[in-house]
């Protein structure tokens, strides 16, 4: 499983499975070391040839490039946004070593730039991916629903990068009052707009820090398309917004059940979204996991 978590005033760090292979060591009578290719995303997934991630779609690579954060800076239009009007946000992303502006990045999943905004209190879910205009900026007009603190996630893949998460913060000034997690309707089934999904854990109560196998179960069982590349997407989200983390199914075959593999930072409640495409129609589900920690 390949992980990306934006922590709080840290940076994304990407969940590597599978032990580096080292080049042999030059000599004049060595031939050349084979070349590996892993794919960007799934780092764990490699082949000696060229081709195509088994479980995410992307292309295979000829090794990892040294990973670094590379900063993302929003801007508003207007600046102050109110809810329930039309706002732009416009990103614009930098090298970490030079700060010059990117304006070159690969598709990752079928688009150049992968937006998800979580509203506070959670009860609010966009994924859509703003365009790309000149001198590298992308540009989405937004509407935020209600006052309050938005978190906004950046997904994208810089042409000698490697894949990139970032998070930035939107306050849209006014009251609320937020209801905790625990306090809303709960469940482990979800009907979307033409797919029931449900969801049996192993175990059945997730711990932090420990694998957690999500099964998801679609009905109707048919009719499964792959979206933006995968089976299914997944974003989960802890309750304070401190942990994110999105994934792509871990055994998928078009059929009715979808595995997700997870492991969550921390014993705190925390709601994942999960997407599945239907006879072209996309279905958002969500659900609140409990996470434990270890007696």
């Amino acid at each position: 499983m390949y992980r990306r978590s934006f922590l709080l005033g840290g940076m994304f760090l990407p969940r590597v499975i599978g032990q580096q292979v080292q080049p042999a060591a030059a000599s004049p009578t060595a031939e050349e070391a084979p070349v590996e290719f892993i794919c960007p995303m799934d780092p764990g997934v490699r082949s000696a040839k060229p081709g195509r991630c088994p479980r995410c779609g992307m292309v295979l690579v000829p090794g990892i490039p040294d990973i670094g954060e590379y900063p993302v800076s929003l801007r508003l239009r207007p600046s102050a946004p109110r809810a329930g009007q039309s706002v732009q946000l416009c990103f614009t992303v930098t090298h970490p070593k030079t700060g010059a502006r990117v304006t070159e990045f690969e598709v990752m999943h079928e688009k150049l730039y992968h937006m998800f905004v979580v509203s506070q209190d959670l009860g609010f879910f966009l994924h859509e991916h703003p365009k790309l205009g000149r001198g590298g900026e992308f540009r989405y007009d937004a509407v935020f629903p209600t006052p309050g603190m938005y978190r906004i996630l950046s997904d994208f893949y810089p042409r000698h990068g490697t894949p990139q998460m970032v998070a930035n913060t939107v306050i849209v000034p006014g009251g609320q009052t937020l209801r905790p997690v625990q306090d809303r309707p709960g469940g482990l089934s979800y009907r979307g707009r033409n797919l029931e999904v449900s969801l049996t854990m192993e175990p059945a109560r997730a711990i932090a820090g420990m694998k957690t196998l999500l099964f998801f179960d679609l009905k109707p069982g048919d009719g499964l398309e792959r979206y933006l590349g995968a089976w299914g997407h997944m974003l989960a989200a802890s309750e304070d917004l401190v942990d994110m983390i999105h994934s792509h199914p871990f055994l998928a075959d078009g059929g009715a059940r979808v595995q997700f593999n997870m492991i969550f930072p921390r014993p705190v409640v925390h709601r994942v979204w999960v997407q599945f495409q239907r006879q072209g129609v996309v279905n958002t589900a969500y659900f609140d996991v409990p996470v434990g920690e270890l007696k």
